[in-house]
């Protein structure tokens, strides 16, 4: 849909910018900007594909200027952090997945959010009732739901690790565009609209995001002078400035005592952040999860999040089966079942490895896989939910052990953001971050520029110590998070990651079936449309997958529901980005051409 909006007249932007640190002003009144948006592009030198096309070009500008992937990822998260703040910033966390062409190796850092040392068990029962706070709206807009960020210290870590710039020039592309700001689109007016109310509930996010009482205009220009300065205050002190100091102090503050609008009517639960937190939060070096398909090394993000677990044991359920011999709505069957098992899977065995054993090296097993590939009737799909495997006892040989199944509650939003970037040299970024719900927990930072996450939320809400999610103090919760890298021969063949909850597994899994399965391009695979089985009696898909496929499948005894959420006016499910690297350097590199507005895929040097 294309809303048009009042422009601010000058005067209005202007006490905008004094109130608020934001302006929104006459695109006629700014320098060009990027937001032309391009989904397949094919070149050498260098390839970047993001959401929006002022982070692309963020990070093509750092590949230009001889940075490297791993620079210009960080780049363009940050540019995405004024950009796309309802999905990603620095109030947030993630998972970044490297693929360093000097050692040949694939290595991770996991950025997660982590609950305070003071979180209660109880702390999303509402004392008042005794029962669970309502999810929406009032667990989602709170101060007991915001996990403390993991996003500045996943920058810094990223760039120690691989990277060639330090953190302020890394930063430079993010402050010019939150300085001059960035063209309004019908995407950030709309997630603005539909988080009105809940914006309106502080008196920081409405100066912000809505200046006037009203959503920018598309088409208008949004300035964000607060985060700017944030930026900066990054460029000059690093990660001691976020995690310590002032800001630390303003962060905890939110959390503990949020400051309302005086006309709400949401109760806005505090939480029990500390500046103690956040100066004890670390980013993690993790290893890969890695599993062998068809002949291709995948790796991806093993737990806290549940990606690489789940994607790569859906990958081993099929491996046994020639899905590019069967008919399309035969693959398609498969692919439904697998996802469905790997999912009774990560719901029974899969949370923070902090907390407790997580058996990452069965799950990722090709003979735990090929076990429970016996489960799929090749002509029936099962009754839902199906059982979780015994990852302490298989063979690889039919008839499956079943394992007791796990109560699971699926409480993650579809809101969040990827990218992928690769450099001349051949190193590779694939990296998912997220603030959770579009909006996340709606609360700014005053004067600061940036929101809150409500990550916390991804926790099972009641407590259960047989859980492998339950709320634990400084645990990380379960994140479906699945940036994914993939050689071939030992060289990167394709690199690929998506936003959108749990259905980021799914999203990944089926482009990979589309792309290695299916013969498609990987453009082909992006655009396809989409279905989501996770483990439920009906599948969620697009409507367009049902037009499609809904006849055929039935016939297996698949049945539908279409997608769409209760948070936004949406029915896509993910919005995925991903590079595939050819012979002679070329690489192509591919966004959505229609989900969420489209994305930007850009290379340094395009093909002739």
């Amino acid at each position: 849909m294309h809303f048009v909006g009042r422009r601010l007249s000058a005067a209005t932007a202007a006490l905008a910018l004094g109130v608020a640190g934001a302006a929104v002003a006459s695109p006629a009144s700014a320098a060009p900007r990027e937001t032309e948006k391009t989904a397949t592009a094919s070149g050498y030198g260098g390839a970047v594909s993001t959401v929006d096309p002022e982070a692309s070009a963020a990070a093509l500008e750092v590949l230009r200027k001889g940075g490297n992937a791993a620079d210009a990822a960080v780049a363009a998260a940050a540019t995405l952090g004024v950009t796309e703040p309802y999905s990603a910033g620095i109030g947030g966390g993630g998972y970044f997945v490297y693929y360093d062409a000097k050692t040949g190796r694939v290595g991770t850092v996991d950025g997660r959010e982590t609950a305070p040392a003071a979180m209660r068990h109880d702390a999303f029962i509402d004392p008042g009732t005794g029962q669970p706070y309502r999810f929406t709206p009032e667990l989602v807009t709170s101060g007991v739901a915001v996990g403390v960020p993991g996003t500045p210290a996943t920058w810094q870590r990223a760039l120690e690790r691989w990277g060639s710039l330090g953190l302020a020039e890394a930063l430079r592309p993010a402050i010019k565009v939150a300085t001059r700001g960035f063209v309004v689109d019908s995407t950030f007016r709309q997630q603005t609209l539909d988080n009105k109310a809940r914006f309106a509930a502080f008196p920081a996010t409405s100066a912000l995001f809505l200046p006037g009482g009203d959503a920018p205009a598309v088409g208008s220009i949004f300035q964000n002078h607060d985060l700017a300065a944030t930026y900066r205050l990054l460029a000059r002190q690093g990660t001691d400035g976020f995690y310590g100091g002032p800001l630390a102090a303003e962060i905890a503050a939110t959390v503990q005592s949020p400051a309302k609008a005086a006309g709400t009517a949401l109760p806005v639960p505090a939480g029990s952040m500390t500046t103690a937190d956040l100066a004890a939060y670390r980013a993690l070096d993790q290893e890969p999860t890695h599993v062998d398909y068809r002949g291709l090394d995948v790796y991806g993000m093993a737990p806290s999040s549940s990606g690489g677990t789940t994607v790569g044991e859906a990958l081993n359920i099929l491996a046994p089966s020639n899905l590019a011999a069967m008919p399309r709505a035969g693959a398609l069957h498969h692919y439904l079942e697998a996802s469905a098992l790997a999912f009774a899977d990560r719901g029974k065995y899969v949370g923070d490895p902090a907390g407790q054993q997580v058996p990452t090296a069965a799950l990722t097993d090709p003979l735990f896989g090929k076990e429970r590939a016996c489960r799929i009737d090749p002509l029936r799909a099962a009754a839902k939910p199906v059982a979780p495997g015994d990852v302490t006892a298989y063979d690889g040989v039919c008839p499956a052990t079943d394992a007791t199944p796990a109560e699971e509650k699926d409480t993650e939003n579809i809101s969040t953001t990827n990218l992928t970037v690769a450099d001349k040299w051949g190193n590779v970024a694939e990296y998912t971050l997220t603030i959770e719900q579009t909006g996340g927990s709606g609360m700014v930072v005053p004067g600061r520029g940036f929101l809150l996450n409500n990550e916390l939320t991804d926790f099972s809400t009641v407590y259960d110590a047989k859980d492998p999610n339950r709320i634990e103090p400084g645990k990380r919760p379960r994140s479906s998070m699945a940036p994914t890298i993939i050689l071939k021969d030992g060289a990167p063949f394709l690199a690929l990651g998506s936003p959108g909850g749990s259905t980021i597994i799914t999203t990944v899994l089926q482009t990979i079936v589309n792309r290695v399965d299916l013969g498609m391009t990987v453009s082909e695979a992006i655009a396809a449309p989409r279905a989501s089985q996770r483990n439920t009696a009906k599948v969620t898909a697009e409507p367009d997958f049902i037009t499609a496929y809904g006849g055929p499948l039935a016939g297996y005894g698949h049945a539908f529901t279409p997608s769409g959420d209760a948070f936004t006016s949406a029915a896509e499910i993910g919005a995925a980005t991903a590079i595939e690297f050819g012979p002679g350097g070329r690489m192509t590199a591919a966004a959505e051409p229609v989900r969420r507005g489209g994305g930007s895929a850009m290379v340094l040097t395009a093909a002739r």
